[in-house]
């Protein structure tokens, strides 16, 4: 088959879907990659896949952009022809479905990897658009020709609860999935140097260096980045030796974004690094020793899938998204959403145990193998393709 790819960064497409593009042209299918323009748009071209730049605003809510876009996607998909299209994010979604539906004939996969910001925000813009956002979703949802893939269950019922999709046509996939090959082990740091506890209650490795503690996502406020930041400046005040690392860019397209002057002030926080947009996170997390993300909504957060699999102790929300995953008290802990309290208790937990932090992190990767290799995800990915043009 001839299948597309949309996705709306040319870096989710080269972070997390190079795999099953590459699977998919091993298996002698003709991959197309769109997304709007970006430097890794010419790394795909370098490893020898046909990508198109679509230039369109991930915020716009501007009518005429978005026919305009509409109206591009039409014209590509029409002289591509494509057996099988598989959008990835909202607006490629919805924008993508609308096109592919207008010239017929194509089968189409949509990814909704969660609820969004429009059904999020509590905000009088998000509410007066969500009625729009919902007659879309039905429109580009639903269909003999359309499969739907979920990061988790939840999601998938609110969807079928507000009668968007009909959940015979859908599919559960724990997101992205990761190379275990590559993310394997607890890395440098910990593999050679044991933490232990000093007289004062504070977690260090044996060669004296502090406890690191890792936040890696986009800015946002639903992220949790600002309920992090509290509970951890009490955290520094008990074990002064724990530092924490921040490692994600500004996502300004987005309204829910921190801002430049948020990120200043983080800068100067005692104990706090900000790392700003890192590529490739293997080598972060190997001198990492927590891993920690308070997110609001997840659909399935792929540094976690990422640090489980390097046997890393994790301390998140406890949302459907990360459930499961993350197993309380076994792979880690799940604290309730914007509670600073039960965030600090839980990474002190984890400061000051560090044979509580080995034994979460191998029971994390156990979790990965059976369930969230990447190998296993393309399969049923792949099944999804298969039962599609199957009819």
């Amino acid at each position: 088959m001839k299948i597309i790819l949309f996705a709306n960064t040319e870096w989710y497409l080269y972070n997390f879907r190079l795999s099953l593009a590459q699977r998919l042209r091993d298996e002698g299918h003709d991959v197309v990659l769109l997304s709007p323009p970006g430097e890794y748009g010419e790394k795909l071209r370098e490893l020898g896949f046909r990508w198109i730049p679509v230039p369109f605003s991930t915020r716009s809510t501007n009518p005429f952009e978005n026919l305009s876009l509409i109206r591009q996607l039409i014209r590509l998909y029409r002289h591509e022809k494509p057996d099988l299209v598989h959008h990835f994010t909202i607006k490629c979604v919805l924008y993508g479905t609308i096109a592919a539906k207008v010239i017929g004939g194509v089968k189409i996969v949509n990814a909704v990897t969660g609820l969004g910001h429009i059904f999020t925000d509590p905000g009088l813009k998000a509410k007066l658009i969500r009625p729009v956002v919902r007659a879309m979703y039905r429109f580009a949802l639903k269909g003999e020709n359309v499969r739907v893939i979920y990061q988790n269950s939840d999601d998938r019922d609110q969807f079928v609860d507000w009668g968007l999709v009909d959940k015979d046509r859908t599919a559960l996939i724990r997101g992205s999935g990761v190379n275990v090959e590559t993310f394997t082990g607890r890395g440098t740091r910990n593999a050679e140097n044991k933490s232990q506890v000093t007289d004062n209650g504070s977690l260090v490795t044996d060669n004296g260096s502090p406890v690191t503690i890792l936040f890696a996502s986009r800015l946002l406020r639903e992220k949790g980045v600002f309920e992090l930041l509290e509970a951890f400046q009490v955290l520094r005040q008990k074990h002064p030796r724990v530092e924490l690392l921040i490692a994600g860019d500004l996502y300004l397209e987005n309204p829910s974004s921190l801002t430049s002057e948020d990120v200043e002030k983080l800068k100067v926080m005692d104990g706090v690094t900000y790392l700003g947009h890192v590529d490739g996170m293997q080598p972060l997390l190997a001198e990492s020793d927590i891993v920690v993300l308070p997110s609001y909504r997840e659909g399935t957060p792929r540094i976690l899938i990422e640090a489980a699999a390097m046997e890393k102790p994790i301390v998140t929300t406890d949302i459907a998204g990360c459930r499961g995953l993350v197993v309380d008290d076994k792979s880690g802990f799940l604290v309730p959403v914007k509670s600073v309290e039960h965030l600090f208790e839980a990474m002190e937990k984890l400061v000051g145990d560090p044979d509580l932090c080995e034994r979460f992190g191998r029971r994390g990767r156990e979790i990965v193998l059976a369930e969230f290799d990447e190998k296993i995800v393309i399969d049923k990915t792949l099944q999804v393709y298969k039962e599609l043009d199957q009819g």
